[in-house]
């Protein structure tokens, strides 16, 4: 059993795709910049608004904390998320989109982002509001795979 558990584990960091507790996380070809460089492309060429990027490593430098590169890029659509918020208010804590660019300690390079059925979950979205999550889930996970060279 323990053979199969340890197995389990592995199969599962081990992939180019994973999720848990709501993140999506799928490996990337391409070093961090490439990687974010690309993303913003797919989403600009998509006619969505990247609105900002937070780059974590480079601020944790200014408090001497040697953090591996990590991007968070926010971004999205108003005729997306605006119903969504409509429908739940405190979506909008989860909105726009944002998706992580960051590189593990083996040197790896990963996108994670929240999967829009564990967003919908958490703020009880009711089932009318739920149309849009698999074109949603999809747009997500296709901007991931095409930035990290993976499609």
């Amino acid at each position: 059993m323990k053979k199969f558990f340890l197995l389990g584990l592995y199969c599962l960091f081990s992939s180019s795709l994973f999720a848990a507790d709501g993140v999506i996380t799928v490996k990337s070809k391409f070093k961090v910049a490439h990687t974010v460089d690309r993303l913003k492309a797919i989403i600009t060429k998509k006619d969505m608004t990247v609105f900002s990027s937070v780059d974590h490593a480079k601020n944790a430098k200014k408090a001497n904390i040697d953090l591996p590169a990590t991007e968070l890029i926010i971004f999205g659509d108003p005729k997306t998320g605006a119903p969504l918020m409509l429908c739940a208010r405190s979506m909008a804590l989860d909105l726009p989109q944002k998706m992580l660019v960051w590189k593990d300690r083996s040197g790896q390079v990963w996108l994670s982002y929240n999967d829009p059925v564990y967003l919908a979950d958490r703020h009880k979205l009711e089932e009318h509001c739920r149309k849009s999550l698999k074109k949603i889930a999809e747009a997500l996970a296709g901007f991931a795979k095409v930035a990290g060279g993976m499609q």
